[in-house]
């Protein structure tokens, strides 16, 4: 009992793992024409993104995983450039710079600020979710239907993810931030591209399967 006390008191300590450092502008002649933003979400935060014009009209969102920041997914970020696409990498709160602390729906008015601020440009968006960032790319699709919608190794929900990791603990007893994309998913109409490895350590092969499986 005192155990499930204090797992439910620190829960957001034990569920998200920001690096809260500035990130800094990448060097080099690739990164001249990359963008630093910063964003007011309607709750007053403060979140720092960048945002990299392709050739193309057409830009991918993405939302990163739960670790790090913005600044560890530049590969990726450079591949969609390569092919054409602008890039927009947003921080969410408590991450890479950006005010506040990480929740559910604290991630969900993040992306939303990310999305009206790039809704300006003309040309199509594609959502882009890894991991933890499958949640409020699905929660937002869902509300405002992007050209399409890529999730990498995505997660049914965090209490699937929690409860895999923590047999012992009641945690869909406990658990405040939820991420149940497995009730959200069909509500998407967007093409829906899901990306997952059979040898994930993190997030259990079978999720994004069921997922799949799950999605309209």
């Amino acid at each position: 009992l005192n155990l499930a006390l204090l797992v439910y008191l620190l829960q957001r300590q034990l569920q998200y793992f920001p690096d809260p450092s500035p990130v800094e502008r990448p060097a080099g002649e690739d990164f001249k024409a990359l963008e630093e933003l910063n964003l007011a979400t309607t709750d007053g935060v403060r979140i720092s993104a960048w945002y990299w014009p392709g050739k193309l009209l057409d830009n991918v969102l993405m939302f990163h995983g739960n670790a790090g920041h913005r600044g560890h997914r530049l590969d990726w970020a450079r591949g969609f450039h390569e092919l054409g696409f602008g890039v927009f990498l947003l921080d969410y709160r408590g991450y890479g710079g950006s005010e506040g602390s990480p929740t559910e729906q604290g991630l969900f008015l993040d992306a939303q600020a990310a999305l009206g601020w790039l809704s300006r440009k003309p040309g199509r968006v594609i959502y882009l979710g890894e991991s933890l960032g499958s949640g409020p790319a699905i929660e937002l699709a869902a509300a405002q239907p992007p050209a399409a919608i890529i999730l990498h190794a995505p997660l049914t929900s965090a209490v699937d993810v929690a409860q895999a990791a923590y047999p012992f603990l009641p945690v869909r007893l406990l658990l405040k931030d939820r991420y149940e994309n497995d009730r959200k998913i069909s509500r998407i109409t967007s093409p829906v591209l899901i990306i997952h490895g059979e040898r994930d350590s993190v997030i259990p092969f079978q999720l994004g399967r069921r997922l799949f499986d799950l999605a309209s």
